[in-house]
């Protein structure tokens, strides 16, 4: 199923898109809850009466009037209030590529074990515009990934075991102020103040059962699943980036596993692939100017337009836009 979450008198509301269509949880079936994070509490008691309800609505036993046109209502976070949100390093790619921009080899430990870093669940959000303080400005960036959410409790979860947690993929946009990113880096910790500002997800979460067609085994040595999915990026109606989901050197499962290894992750969590090869402006420039040294570096600007598509997972749209303000905290550094 594709879920998506939007708007409606101030509260988050939770519909299915079915034939371009979407439809409230009530209208699927009576007893199904109004919002995401309610169901994902119960998604193995609700998924199947939701499904049930899609049935319905493809063979007419629910009528197309039920439904409601995307462009009417403002579409947010497929899960708006996710209760944590980490983000991975899956792409071999993107790593290499990134340090041998900076004259750095490879790093061993990569392929030995997947990382994280946890990002501000506070700060997620749908399609619609990106607020950015003046500091942001200074080297602003997008970076092109998927996601999963987490669609039970689980603690001490093993990779073979992991791919039942997952509710569903989606896309992410891991907004990026590289100049706050690698200052507070120097100091050997981070990312965080360069990150926290904006997490962009979705415009739905899209359930594995709809992605079998796309399934792939991982690389060799890893566990879990992998789907052969490609990943674009525009700005302002140029491409910028390629990639495939299938590229994924650490799968989702493995992510998941080291994420649980004494820990509980909850019904909601959000995890991130990481980026994908050519999926930012830093590591673009770097590859540019290795190139050529006349290479002009790119940036996100006020106005500009993002628009990322995974396959299966459709489009999701961001327009960069400057708050009205001049506050600026790397004009307070001592």
């Amino acid at each position: 199923m594709k879920f998506v979450s939007y708007l409606e008198e101030g509260q988050d509301r939770l519909a299915a898109l079915i034939n371009g269509l979407l439809y409230d949880m009530e209208v699927l079936h009576p007893d199904l809850p109004h919002s995401m994070g309610m169901f994902l509490n119960y998604w193995d008691d609700y998924l199947p009466m939701a499904q049930g309800g899609e049935i319905l609505v493809k063979e007419g036993k629910i009528s197309s009037s039920k439904g409601k046109n995307p462009g009417e209502v403002e579409i947010i976070a497929p899960v708006p209030f996710p209760p944590s949100c980490r983000d991975g390093y899956a792409f071999r790619q993107h790593v290499e590529s990134a340090r041998r921009n900076r004259n750095a080899p490879m790093i061993p430990e990569f392929d030995q074990y997947p990382i994280f870093y946890f990002t501000n669940h506070h700060s997620i959000q749908g399609p619609g515009p990106v607020l950015c303080m003046p500091d942001h400005f200074n080297k602003l960036d997008f970076e092109l990934e998927a996601a999963i959410v987490i669609s039970k409790h689980g603690r001490n979860i093993k990779a073979e075991e992991a791919d039942d947690y997952i509710a569903g993929l989606m896309i992410m946009n891991d907004m990026s102020a590289r100049t706050l990113q690698m200052e507070e880096m120097l100091l050997n910790l981070g990312p965080a103040k360069g990150k926290d500002f904006s997490t962009v997800i979705g415009p739905m979460l899209v359930t594995l059962d709809e992605l079998a067609a796309f399934e792939k085994e991982p690389k060799p040595g890893h566990v879990g699943k992998n789907w052969s999915l490609s990943m674009k990026c525009w700005v302002n109606d140029v491409q910028v980036s390629e990639g495939n989901v299938g590229d994924m050197d650490w799968t989702f499962a493995e992510i998941i596993e080291r994420a649980s290894y004494g820990v509980n992750l909850y019904a909601g969590d959000v995890i991130g692939s990481g980026t994908v090869g050519t999926g930012c402006f830093l590591e673009l420039n770097g590859t540019g100017k290795r190139n050529d040294p006349n290479y002009q570096e790119q940036w996100l600007q006020d106005g500009d337009r993002v628009v990322m598509e995974i396959e299966g997972l459709g489009k999701l749209e961001n327009t960069i836009v400057a708050e009205d303000s001049d506050f600026s905290i790397l004009a307070r550094k001592k």
